[in-house]
């Protein structure tokens, strides 16, 4: 018999049991067919808001193609890191188009977008070195620092004040201080203030990393990324993207000079000891951007769709964080509530995710909506009908309230 295991993390546990006991467990749902768009559980087809599969490129023929052809020449997997038996000529070519993309002069790709930011930080903030983050950041810039061998400060989200006054009072304490931040924040699709930051970080000497894992292939030209949305791409010294989201795979990158990317090459250790991108994932980015450069009406129609949202939940009431990117939140304040919402969407044909604690400060759960390209109208409109109910039966209020 197996000795029963306690941690840190019983209570969560506990949590999760009960909401399995009362039917409103949302997480883990096993997707049994999937067609971009709408999804299938238990038999039943949901109609999926809860990806982050922007541009809807996960089954595009062409995408597909690529990843069959790659399978074939190259078999499923390089077993092996990149520094020894895992560098395929597709990942050299595929970094140059990055680099070409997003408009740096050199690109490096990771496994995932997670050990791109494990790897990256680590290796770029040394002993005598200090992050500035903002208090939003996504989870594994919080593990990268705990990584690196340099300080953490946190200052207030998109707070230009604030990461001033952290500025000035590090600047002169450390070698290198570089200012980290979500380029569009994953749970209310917030964007960062990149014009102000990279001003504050040229007067007072600092580095800008992004981490753009849902801004590259949406904001700006072609979904060159939130520096680009801005036009200062020449300005922000590391750009971080994940190909999960818009690039229909699986993987990460970070752009910056050529000098700065061969020493995160040598130094990042999850990029040293990790097995490199199977050859479908690399094949799948590549062909999305042969995608995204050949298709002129691709961002249109994402952005058609988000609007449509946007107005539509505001017609209906509800408080969508000022929101302007395809991440739409709906605030809903009480955790259980949030549970229950997404029970009563999932039967009713929507595929939405809940956010509570700690992802989201106490009292501000949420439901986490975001919207693709491959979307359509009837869809859509279906979804607003669904949220337009449950918004009258849970009594959802319409502003922020604790």
């Amino acid at each position: 018999m197996a000795r029963p295991f306690s941690g840190i993390g019983s209570r969560t546990l506990e949590t999760a049991q009960m909401l399995k006991d009362n039917d409103l467990y949302p997480f883990f749902r096993p997707i049994e067919d999937s067609e971009g768009t709408v999804v299938q559980i238990g038999g039943r087809d949901q109609i999926m808001i809860g990806s982050n599969n922007y541009l809807g490129l996960t089954h595009h023929p062409h995408v597909k193609e690529a990843a069959i052809k790659a399978i074939e020449k190259y078999g499923t997997g390089c077993t092996g890191s990149r520094f020894l038996n895992g560098n395929l000529a597709i990942h050299e070519e595929l970094e140059e188009k990055l680099a070409r993309y997003l408009g740096h002069e050199k690109a490096l790709v990771f496994s995932t977008g997670m050990q791109t930011n494990l790897g990256a930080i680590s290796a770029v903030c040394g002993p005598r070195d200090c992050m500035l983050f903002d208090s939003e950041n996504h989870a594994s810039i919080i593990d990268a620092s705990r990584l690196a061998m340099g300080a953490t400060f946190k200052y207030k989200h998109n707070n230009m004040e604030d990461l001033e006054e952290q500025l000035a009072s590090n600047v002169n304490r450390f070698q290198k201080v570089i200012i980290v931040a979500d380029g569009v924040f994953s749970m209310t699709g917030d964007i960062a203030k990149l014009p102000e930051m990279v001003a504050l970080a040229d007067k007072y000497g600092a580095y800008v990393y992004v981490d753009d894992a849902h801004g590259i292939g949406v904001m700006g030209d072609k979904g060159r990324g939130t520096m680009n949305h801005f036009g200062v791409t020449d300005k922000v010294d590391f750009n971080m993207g994940t190909f999960s989201k818009s690039f229909a795979s699986i993987g990460g990158v970070v752009s910056g000079s050529a000098e700065a990317m061969e020493y995160v090459k040598y130094n990042a250790r999850s990029f040293m000891f990790s097995a490199s991108m199977p050859p479908s994932a690399v094949a799948t980015v590549a062909a999305c951007l042969d995608v995204i450069y050949a298709d002129d009406s691709l961002h249109q129609r994402l952005w058609d769709n988000v609007e449509f949202m946007r107005n539509g939940f505001k017609e209906i009431g509800f408080y969508t964080y000022n929101s302007h990117t395809p991440i739409i939140p709906i605030f809903i304040g009480d955790d259980l509530k949030s549970m229950q919402v997404t029970r009563f969407l999932q039967d009713n044909g929507v595929f939405a995710t809940p956010v509570v604690p700690p992802a989201v400060p106490k009292g501000e759960a949420l439901i986490r909506t975001s919207y693709m390209a491959s979307h359509n109208k009837t869809e859509l409109t279906k979804v607003l009908e669904v949220f337009s109910e449950a918004k009258k039966r849970f009594e959802i209020p319409s502003c922020m309230v604790h």
